[in-house]
Parts: structure tokens; sequence; C-alpha cells
């Protein structure tokens, strides 16, 4: 019989017995109750029956009496029966139960059997059921108690994991399976069910083929999540990733690829197996197949009907192929984007004046410029080689480079804590050649260190120069005679010296103040020049025009003092403003051209004078020579000896009287601007030789040896020939006044790239340096013996004419050793110029 079936039945019999039992009990109280109030009753109300009229009560008590007498049979019956049916109910029940007993202990049997533990639990008041065995080899207790403290048998992560999940089952009805461990290192499988409103816990030992399927199983799953989750995760990707199998046929694809494929849906694109990768790719992918099956590549791919770049990776095993193509287009154009820009800024650090090094986070040089190169003088080989920088401050300190230092170890060690700091840091090195660094370390956040070596030592000196500059400014300012005041754009005065207050007699403590421009004007009294020169001013200060003008003037002061003024306009948008008291230069002034006129009037009258007396001298002077060439002519009439004597000094002193005046006149004709050349083409060796020849006679009396270095290929150039003869004619005239006696005379003529250079050179006496600045003036000479007087007018001429030609004179002397000329003259004169004194 079921269980239920059973129960049943036991409830059916308790109930009928209970029934029974109350009916005999009602019964029994009915016959009491009757048998006690029967005789009192009757004896004091007991009706006669007899008597003529039937009293009520009697007929009450009557029929009370029947009925409780049929109700008391009725129920002794009714009690008899039912405890013969009870009866036999409960020899079913018990045999019922012998049977259920007996099925109880084969069901135990066959559990025990099995090598598991059951656990029931039927409410949370009740002690739990315990059915089953295990081998105490697995840590499993036998008693029920030390079975129930999970604690002392299993390991603690094992027992806490187990508790929490018997919590859930108990109250929420949540079921589980989990693998235990034990304190002797055996694995157990629970399994927690809800059954029939309790909560039932199953311990199994994972021995030997069950612990293997069990393994298996976990193992299985774990792979199948793994898997589920990998095609998730590929499903969920941006980037195209697919399966191939042995045949090369595609058997899975993401949503990816079969949009790169252009097809509508997965299936699609796995029905028409379409490859993302053209014949030409897939021969590459093939081609660069390892020996690990792995094959990767950067291909170009079109994706979507767009030409892309792909990372493609394919690796194959014995159950097909799996890629993935991850799109790096993007990442391209940065990497080439970014490699531009490197590629810029190193150009760029190299244009660089300051020298720069970026270190990275192993200590090792990742970069320098060629300013770094250049400040350390460091072999390019080494520094291509990525050395640390510990090796490159001890070849600079080998070298004698870095700053000197008592303990270089602690200070190398001191200077690498710039790896470790957060913050940049600065140094000041100062090198033994003399040069001042400035090193900032700028640690990145990544690791590493760029370093700045910023050269200060030109900043150093400049400030120092300055900073003395500017003291030496501020002396100066206030010594010196003009009164400055400098106004800032605002017009209030920013600077100014104590002259400044001198000159308009202001208290220093007040301008220290910084007045407006118009409260300086209102303190200063004057007359209406005095005013109107300082409304000026502050026009220049305060105006608003685009274009400032710097503003001059002069005025002269009620006390006679004259004062000029001017006005300078600065970038900052200033005004500097500066003050001279020129009374006194103004007297001299005065004085000054008064005297200049009268010696100009002196001057003008002198240059009359000549001009007059030449041309007046020259008229008689001509026939004097002639009657004297008449007279030495013998066709005349003969002459003694010293008749001719005579004439011949009558002839010799006139033509220097003439030669004198014809200079004093082509002076003239100069300072009158009127004197013309006539230009041709000049040979030069000619003319020299002419110049020579003319003065024969005078270095035969004189002894006097000319030595000409006249190149013959000298050439010709653009000149006035007869001017020119006379340029060197009084060259050679003055090298002979002043040459000794039997000396020489040095003529040298070049070519050079636009000019004829001409240089004679004697070995005099020489001209004192004193002498030496005056010696191109007019009537300027230096008597040293009778052939040595002259009217001082052959280098004035010489001067002239060369520039006349738009040429130089230069001269070179020392006092007894000579004087050397020369002079340059152009190839072709661009501009004659018509010469000046």
């Amino acid at each position: 019989m079921p269980a239920d079936g059973f129960q049943h039945a036991c409830q059916r019999a308790s109930w009928r017995g209970r029934s029974l039992r109350g009916l005999a009990r009602a019964g029994a109280s009915v016959l009491a109750l009757t048998t006690a109030i029967s005789p009192a009753f009757a004896m004091s109300a007991v009706p006669d029956l007899a008597s003529p009229g039937v009293d009520a009560l009697k007929v009450v008590w009557l029929s009370a009496t029947g009925g409780a007498i049929a109700f008391a049979v009725t129920t002794a019956t009714v009690l008899v029966v039912n405890r013969r049916k009870s009866a036999s109910d409960f020899a079913n029940v018990r045999r019922q139960n012998a049977s259920l007993k007996a099925r109880l202990d084969r069901l135990e049997s066959l559990i025990d059997s099995e090598d598991q533990r059951l656990i029931m639990w039927s409410g949370r008041d009740e002690e739990p059921m315990i059915a089953g065995a295990l081998s105490e080899e697995c840590g499993v207790p036998r008693g029920d108690a030390q079975l129930l403290a999970f604690g002392q048998w299993l390991e603690p992560a094992s027992a806490q994991e187990l508790e929490r999940a018997l919590d859930r089952l108990r109250l929420n009805g949540e079921g589980f399976t989990m693998r235990l461990t034990t304190r002797a290192g055996a694995l157990l499988q629970a399994t927690g069910r809800p059954s029939a409103g309790a909560a039932v816990l199953k311990l199994c030992d994972l021995t030997g083929e069950r612990r293997t399927q069990a393994l298996l199983n976990e193992k299985h799953a774990a792979v199948s999540a793994e898997l589920a989750a990998t095609r998730e995760l590929f499903d969920a990707l941006s980037s195209p990733a697919w399966q191939r199998d042995v045949d090369g046929k595609l058997v899975w694809a993401n949503a990816a690829y079969a949009k790169a494929v252009d097809a509508q849906t997965i299936r699609q694109a796995l029905e028409a197996g379409t490859d993302i990768l053209d014949g030409n790719a897939r021969k590459v992918i093939t081609a660069g197949r390892g020996e690990d099956g792995v094959s990767r590549g950067r291909l170009p791919v079109v994706a979507g009907g767009k030409r892309r770049i792909f990372e493609v990776t394919e690796a194959a095993t014995d159950a097909g192929s799996f890629g993935l193509a991850i799109d790096i287009s993007e990442l391209e154009n940065a990497q080439r984007e970014l490699t531009r820009t490197v590629e810029f800024h190193a150009r760029t650090l190299d244009e660089l004046a300051t020298a720069v090094a970026i270190f990275s986070a192993d200590h090792k040089l990742q970069f320098y410029n060629a300013a770094f190169r250049t400040l350390w003088d460091l072999d390019p080989a080494f520094l291509e080689g990525r050395p640390e920088e510990s090796a490159i401050l001890d070849s600079l300190r080998a070298a004698r480079k870095l700053p000197e230092q008592a303990d270089y170890r602690g200070w190398r060690a001191k200077h690498l804590d710039s790896y470790r700091s957060l913050e940049a840091k600065e140094y000041w090195w100062h090198l033994p050649d003399g040069r001042t660094l400035r090193v900032i370390a700028n640690p990145h956040p990544k690791g590493g260190v760029t370093y700045i070596y910023e050269n200060v030592t030109e900043r150093l000196d400049l400030e120092s120069r300055y900073n003395a500059l500017t003291r030496v400014q501020g002396e100066t300012l206030d010594n010196l005679s003009e009164g400055v005041a400098v106004f800032g754009s605002d017009g209030r005065l920013k600077l100014f010296n104590p002259t400044f207050c001198g000159i308009w007699q202001l208290d220093g403590k007040v301008l220290d103040e910084s007045p407006h421009i118009k409260a300086i004007a209102e303190r200063i009294s004057g007359d209406e020049d005095v005013a109107g020169a300082w409304h000026a001013l502050t026009l220049a200060v305060t105006g608003l025009a685009d274009n400032r003008e710097p503003v001059t003037g002069r005025l002269e002061r009620g006390d006679g003092d004259v004062v000029d003024y001017a006005t300078v306009p600065l970038p900052d948008g200033g005004t500097l403003v500066t003050f001279v008291n020129v009374t006194d230069s103004v007297n001299v002034e005065r004085v000054l051209l008064e005297k200049n006129e009268a010696l100009e009037a002196a001057d003008q009258l002198k240059n009359a004078f000549i001009q007059h007396i030449s041309y007046e001298l020259r008229s008689p002077l001509t026939n004097i020579i002639g009657f004297a060439q008449l007279l030495s002519d013998t066709k005349f009439g003969p002459l003694t000896e010293k008749q001719a004597e005579y004439t011949d000094y009558i002839l010799s002193s006139s033509s220097a009287l003439l030669a004198i005046i014809n200079d004093i006149l082509d002076l003239a004709t100069i300072d009158a601007g009127i004197m013309e050349l006539d230009l041709s083409d000049v040979d030069v060796a000619k003319t020299v030789t002419a110049a020579i020849e003319g003065l024969k006679d005078r270095l035969m009396d004189a002894g006097i040896t000319i030595r000409a270095d006249v190149p013959k290929d000298v050439g010709t150039l653009q000149a006035d020939e007869r001017r020119l003869r006379q340029v060197l004619f009084n060259l050679i005239s003055n090298a002979v006044r002043y040459s000794d006696d039997g000396g020489a005379i040095d003529i040298s003529c070049r070519r050079l790239s636009d000019a004829i250079e001409f240089e004679v050179r004697d070995h005099g006496c020489g001209i004192p340096d004193d002498l030496l600045d005056q010696v191109f003036g007019r009537f300027v000479g230096r008597d040293a013996g009778a052939r040595r007087r002259g009217a001082g007018l052959g280098l004035s001429i010489v001067k002239s004419f060369v520039e006349l030609h738009g040429g130089t004179v230069d001269i070179q002397s020392k006092e007894g050793d000579g004087t050397r000329v020369t002079c340059r003259l152009p190839l072709s004169p661009q501009a004659i110029r018509h010469a000046a004194e």
C-alpha cells in the first residue's frame, strides 16, 4: 500500500473510534440522567395514572423516559457495530504498517548500497532525517551530529559555500550542484533539491569513474560556457571574425563579418560562403603561416564598399581555422600622422639653439637634438648606441665638462632622482670652461625624463652688463646738464633728473608723486612764451594722434635764460622731454656768428684780391716773358755772358711766377664751379712719362733718380689728360722739393678692377704729424732750404683735380722717413663733381 493510502486508512479508523466513543458517552449520560432524576421526580410528582384527568407533566415524563431508553438502546447497538468494524480497520492498518516498514527497510538498504548520504529537512524547527552511508576514507563522519557540523570535516571555503547554498534552498527553494573538498582531501558532489515541501541534500563520493565523469562534465560545462561567452564576445565585436572547417568552408561568422561582405544576415553570409579576403590576400595569409599555424598581416580589404586596412590574424588547427580582422585604417592614419609629427618635432628641436635630450624609464637615451651634440661635443656613434644617462655623465666627467664635485657619486645619484620625481627640477651647472647652464629635468608621467640644457652664460653676462649699464645710466642721467623728464602714456611723470628740477625750480618731493604734466605746467610761472611752450608739450604728451611727431623749440624766459626743449615719442606710448639751458651757447653763438660774418667778408675780400691781382699780374707777366725770350734770342743781337745769365734768371722766375698765377686761377675757377674736364681715353704710361720729362732739368740739377714702376699693359682710363699730367707734375715736383740731393723718388702705377692707382713716394724729411692734416690746404707749405720753398698750392691742386675726376687722395708720412701720396682715379667717372674746398 502506498504511504498516503496507509495514512488515510489510519485516519479513518481513528475517526470511527472517536465517533463510537462519543456515542457511548452520550448514551451513558442520558441513562445516568434519567436514572438520577426518575426517583426524585417519581416521588415528588409521579402522576396518578388512574386518576380521571391526565396531567400534562406526567405525559412529558413518560415521553422523556421512553426516548431515553430508545436512545440508549440505539447507541448501544451502533457501538457494537462500529466496534467490530474498527477492529477490522485496525487489523488492516497493522498489516499495512508492517508492509511499509518492510518497504522502508528495503529502501534504506538500497540507499546504503549506493554509497551516498541523504539529509532531508521537513521544517525549520524539526530535526533532519539522515539516510545512507559514505566511506570514512573520504572524510565524512558517520554520526548524524558530526555530519551536520560541516565546518569540522569540510574545507572552510567548501563549508561556507555549502551553508550559503543550504540557506537559499531552505528559504527560497533554490537548487544547486557543487563540488566539495573534505579535510581528508576527498571530493564530494553535493546536490540540493526541494521535494514535497522538504529540502533534500545528497552527498556523493566522487571517486573513480564517477569523479572522472564529474570532472568531464564540469570541464564540458566550463568549455561550453566559455565558448558561448567567446562567441557572444565576437558577435559584439565590430571587427569581422570567422571560422572554417578543414575543407575551408565557412561554418561560423559574426555580424561584423556579414556586414563587411554586404550580407543581410549571418546565415546569408554562411550560405553564400563569401570570403572577406580576395585571392591575393588569401595567398599572403597562407604563405605567412608559421610553424604554430598562426598567420598575421596587414592587408587592404574592401569592407562595406570601402577600401580599408585590416590587421588579419588567422590560426589553423586540425579542426579548421579561425580568423579575426581588425580595422586599423584609423590606426594607420594615426601612426603616419604621429610619425610625421615626431619627425616634425625632431626637425624643430634640431633647429633649436637649446640642447634637448630625452631619456626613457630605463635611463637610456631616446632622443637628442643637434644642439645637445654640439653642446657636449660627444661622438655621434656613442649617442646612437642609446647609452644610459650615467654613462653619459661619466663620459662628460672624464672630459672635465661637468661641474667639479667633491662627491661625484652622491651628486650623480641626486641628479638621477629626477626619474622618481613627480615635478620638474631645475639645476645650475657652472662648467669648468666658464659656461653656465640652466638644466631643467622634466619627468614624464609614464617614466623617463626630458632634459633641457639652456646656455645662460650670455644672458647672465647681459644681465650683469644691463644692471651695470642701468646704474651707469642712472648716474649719467642724474649728472646730465640736460633736464630730462619721461611721461607715461597717461600723461604722468615717470622719470626725471635733478637738472630738470633745477631748470624749472620744481620740488623733487612733489615730482616723486608722479604728477600729471598739466599739474607741472600750472606750477611753472613765466611769460606767454613759457606758457605756450608748455602747452605744446602737454599736447605732444597727451595727444591721441596716430602718428606722434617730435616737437622741438626754443624759448627765452623773462630772466634772460634760453632753453631748448624737444620731445621724443617712446615705443611704449610714453614721451621723453628734454630741456637744455643754452644761454651760454646762444651768447657764444651770437659772438661766433658775428666773427664768422667778419671772417667770411675778409675771405671774400682775400679771394677777390687774389683773383684781381692774379688777372692783373698775368698780362704784364706775359709781356715780360715775351720780351725776355726776345732778348735771349741771338737773332736780335748778341748778348754778353752776364746778360745771357740775367736773361735766363728773368725767364725762370717769370715762368715760376706764371705757374703760381695759373694755379691760383685754376683754384678760383674750381671755387666758382665753372671748371669742366675734357674727358678722353688717356694712355696712362705715356702720361706718366710726359710728367717725368717735364721735370727732367730739375731732377738733373738735384741729382735725384726717378724709379718708375709702370706696367706696359696698364692700359687707358677716361680723364682730362692735361689735368692728369698736371696732377702727376705737382706730385713729382712736391717729392723733388722735399727730397735730399742724390736721393730717389719711387713712382708706381697699378690697374685695379675699377680704378687706376698712382703712388709717388719720396725718401726725404717727411711731414710732422701736426702738419699732416693741413697739407691739402692752400698756401700751406714748409720751408726747409731754397729748393723747398713754394706757394703751397701743389697738393691743393692735386686734391681738387683728383676729386673732379671722382677719385680720392691719401697721404702717409713719417718725419725723417719720407712721404707717400696715393691717388686713385676711376676708370670711367660716372659723375664729375665741380670740387669743393
